[in-house]
C-alpha cells in the first residue's frame, strides 16, 4: 500500500495559488474557500436543481429554469435571508 504523502503546512493549492507567496497564508486560504464556493453550481429556489451559478456580484441565476435574483456576494443564500425565510415560514398562532 502506498503511503500518503503529507502537504507542507503553509502551501495553499487552488485558485489562490496565483498570489504565489503574497499576502499571507490565511488569507490565501479564505480566497480560496470563497472562490470555490461562488463558482461551484447551487440549489435553484424555484426548480430545485443544482444548476445556480454567478452571474456578478450579488445576481445568480439558474441556468435551467432562467430564474434570475439577487443573493449574497459569493453565496446565493445569506445567513441574514435564511433567518428571514424561516420567519416568513412560520405558521401565525390565532386564539392566543
Amino acid at each position: 500500500m502506498a503511503r500518503a504523502r503529507k502537504r507542507a503546512k503553509g502551501s495553499v493549492s487552488g485558485s489562490a495559488g496565483r498570489f504565489g507567496a503574497r499576502y499571507g497564508r490565511f488569507i490565501r486560504k479564505r480566497v480560496d474557500e470563497m472562490e470555490k464556493i461562488s463558482r461551484a453550481a447551487h440549489l435553484c429556489p424555484r426548480c430545485d436543481q443544482v444548476s445556480v451559478r454567478r452571474q456578478g456580484t450579488g445576481i445568480w441565476e439558474c441556468r435551467k429554469c432562467g430564474f434570475k435574483f439577487a443573493g449574497g456576494a459569493y453565496t446565493p443564500e445569506t445567513p441574514a435571508q435564511r433567518m428571514a425565510l424561516r420567519s416568513i415560514e412560520r405558521p401565525e398562532v390565532k386564539g392566543e
